[in-house]
């Protein structure tokens, strides 16, 4: 009960206090005081209202993407990297989280010097030094931080209040000073010289860049998901009617020498300029306040997911609440260290591209959330759409090598590495991702994609290899050749069939399954676990034959153990010709004893496939190059091998091996033997080969007996063969 009270107590603010009214006051900053009137001068009303739109336009696309994923989930602290996280997976919340910390607590240090520079040109006979004075009130804004949650949004009050009152002052003399005239005359752009609409978009751009400020106090809000969507929206609405009534009152009121040669035109054509400059004073402090708050919670709620182990001390919280006090005492050092730097001037637009990478995560985010139509996505908030989330995205993007192409750039980069330092290390999560979703979907439709094609042509012919390995660890040595035939080229599923009744081995199915899994993570497999139980062998191989995987999918080749057992001699031979009548095919294996103890060990010498027509010869010839072509077995020579009983057939038969080989673009060398007994001939030419390959038809049932005898005559005294029986669906010349 009183963990649940903590969290109830904590998360006491509303939709005003705790999104609409940081926001509002992180959008309304510097710039429209002291750039807008440029802008404004340049660009002419029209133009700058044009620019107003199109970065609205961006603002609320993002706005729109992030009410609807924060509709989408119970949101606890961490504002923006919380939503990412819980989306995107570990990666992309980890690199967005640290990279946003860095941004917030950098920004209180822009901030408060931009508020310094006002200060001094406020009062230019202040003698002190501007460090001292920013220092100074650093140390304000993080003991007000450092109070409590509570404080720094009571301080907002205050601070909202003067900025309104600051807009009644300007609005209040513009209207005295308006005239249709001069609006006319500013409608137009005048460009200065190397200037223009773009340049102008990039200067104003960062003006709207503060939706996310109240989500970043997520952890504090009583209702999140009713909180977050309705004040961020409103914020955007009422900001935007701001900046649109400021256009048209500055180019009403003011002529074009005063809003280009005026940086504080604004305060010059106010009814009360004193009120002016107390909006300068509380948009800087209202903004570095706003960034105090929301940098330490980020990297609370960093800490507290264990991306980074280093950063758990960060994830502790005092009182009631959980305030992040060692993250707020660590964002304000950061702070100070770079009011300390003094010019902040080169890695401002490298912060400006962070808060952009933000909202372009969160846009992606909630694009794959709707685009992969996971079921859990159920947004109670409607009013958007992909197409909306991947448009915002896009047009992030778009701002951002607008702004700064090199800062761009190198934000990318920095994304980058934090993203691949964190996936090399194989973290787990214990949130769901929608990238399991996004892979399903790009899997489902390429499975459908696969499944319209009609037919399948020999040229994409890939070994889709169930492997009858039995149960996990008896035979390796079957799963060693799946793995080599199948690996970086088709799929392989190890299979296992266990035979008996439903009722009594239901609960093995589900062990054994598990088991294998297991397995296939030990030996670090590309594979599937495939587990059936049927009344016989045989009905169980046709069951993973027809029922495993889905669609193009399925296994196309069998490969099954070499059986020496006379007491399963009927299911072996019964699942050589179900195999056949199924029309996939068959690979039977009979491994050396030296494979059999050290499966993975790769024996010297060549790799031998003994052509004798292309009933067998083309699946024969293509397995052979996989398996050399596997690393394991790089370097061992391929031989193309064919009996012939004259010495006379034996140049044109070489050349007709050379010519397939030819035809199949693969690198072998071939081989004639002269010899009256073929099997004696393969037996002396293969004895020290690392593999063999021979064809063989699966025999009918009346010929099992004699089939099994003369196979077990003819690899008397080789090692590993491979026995193949081709369904005809490889061809060399495809």
């Amino acid at each position: 009960m009183a963990a649940s009270a903590s969290s109830d107590t904590a998360r006491r603010f509303g939709t005003f206090g705790g999104v609409f009214t940081p926001s509002t006051l992180t959008i309304l900053g510097v710039i429209m005081f002291l750039r807008y009137g440029e802008v404004v001068g340049q660009a002419g009303v029209l133009n700058t209202i044009l620019i107003l739109a199109g970065a609205k336009a961006i603002t609320t696309l993002t706005g729109l993407s992030l009410a609807a994923i924060a509709t989408n989930t119970k949101v606890k602290g961490g504002g923006a990297y919380f939503l990412i996280s819980r989306s995107l997976g570990v990666e992309f919340g980890g690199s967005i989280g640290i990279v946003f910390f860095l941004a917030q607590a950098v920004s209180v240090a822009m901030y408060v010097i931009g508020f310094t520079e006002a200060l001094m040109m406020t009062f230019p006979g202040l003698e002190a030094d501007p460090r001292m004075i920013a220092s100074l009130v650093n140390g304000a804004i993080f003991t007000v931080v450092m109070v409590g949650a509570g404080w720094a949004i009571k301080v907002q009050y205050a601070i909202l209040a003067a900025l309104a009152l600051s807009l009644l002052s300007f609005a209040w003399g513009a209207l005295d000073g308006a005239s249709a005239e001069t609006l006319a005359a500013n409608w137009t752009p005048a460009y200065r010289e190397g200037s223009g609409f773009f340049l102008m978009f990039a200067l104003f751009f960062p003006a709207v860049t503060g939706i996310m400020a109240g989500a970043n106090m997520s952890g504090d809000l009583r209702e999140p998901n009713r909180a977050i969507p309705r004040g961020t929206l409103a914020s955007i609405a009422v900001t935007g009617l701001v900046y649109l009534g400021m256009a048209l009152l500055l180019g009403a009121a003011a002529s074009r020498e005063q809003l280009l040669g005026d940086t504080l035109v604004v305060r010059t054509i106010s009814r009360w300029p004193l009120l002016i400059t107390a909006g300068v004073f509380a948009a800087t402090l209202s903004s570095a306040l706003g960034s105090m708050m929301g940098a330490p919670r980020i990297l609370q709620a960093v800490a507290r997911d264990r991306i980074f182990p280093s950063l758990g001390y960060f994830g502790a919280g005092s009182g009631a609440s959980a305030e992040p006090r060692r993250a707020t005492a660590l964002s304000f050092l950061i702070a100070q260290a770079g009011i300390l730097l003094g010019d902040l001037d080169l890695i401002a637009p490298i912060i400006a591209m962070f808060f952009m990478v933000t909202y372009g995560y969160l846009n992606l985010a909630t694009f794959y959330e709707a685009w992969t139509r996971n079921p859990s996505y159920r947004p109670t908030f409607r009013y958007t759409h992909w197409s909306m989330s991947l448009l915002g995205a896009a047009a992030c993007a778009g701002v951002m090598m607008l702004i700064s192409p090199v800062a761009a750039t190198a934000s990318v980069v920095l994304m980058g590495l934090l993203h691949w330092s964190i996936a090399r290390r194989e973290l787990g999560s214990t949130w769901g991702d929608v990238r399991q979703g996004a892979l399903f979907e790009r899997t489902r439709r390429a499975l459908l994609k696969l499944e319209s094609e009609e037919g399948g042509h020999a040229k994409n012919w890939r070994p889709n290899v169930l492997a009858l390995a039995g149960t996990a660890g008896t035979r390796d040595h079957v799963s060693a050749f799946g793995h080599w035939l199948a690996a970086w080229r088709g799929t392989l599923s190890l299979g296992q069939v266990i035979v008996g009744d439903l009722e009594k081995h239901v609960e093995r199915v589900n062990a054994q399954e598990k088991v294998l899994r297991s397995h296939i993570r030990d030996e670090e497999l590309d594979a599937f676990p495939a587990v059936v139980l049927a009344p016989r062998l045989a009905d169980g191989v046709t069951a993973l034959i027809t029922c495993h995987g889905l669609g193009a999918m399925r296994p196309n080749l069998v490969l099954k153990g070499w059986s020496e057992n006379e007491e399963r001699q009927e299911d072996f031979f019964v699942l050589l010709r179900t195999v056949a009548a199924l029309k996939r095919d068959l690979v039977l294996l009979r491994a050396s004893r030296e494979t059999e103890a050290d499966p993975w060990r790769v024996p010297p010498g060549p790799v031998d496939v003994w052509w004798r027509g292309h009933t067998n010869g083309p699946l024969m010839v293509l397995l052979a190059h996989l398996l050399v072509q596997d690393p394991a077995w790089v370097g061992h020579k391929l031989r193309l091998l064919r009996v012939v009983p004259t010495a006379e057939a034996v140049e044109e038969t070489r050349q007709h091996l050379l010519g397939l080989l030819a035809e199949a673009r693969v690198e072998a060398e071939a081989m004639v033997v002269v010899a009256a007994e073929p099997v004696a001939a393969i037996r002396r030419m293969s004895a020290a080969s690392a593999a063999v390959f021979l064809g063989f038809d699966p025999p009918a049932e009346a010929d099992e007996e004699r089939f099994h005898e003369s196979m077990e005559a003819l690899m008397e005294g080789l090692g590993t063969i491979l026995l193949v029986s081709s369904s005809g669906g490889a061809a060399l010349e495809a």
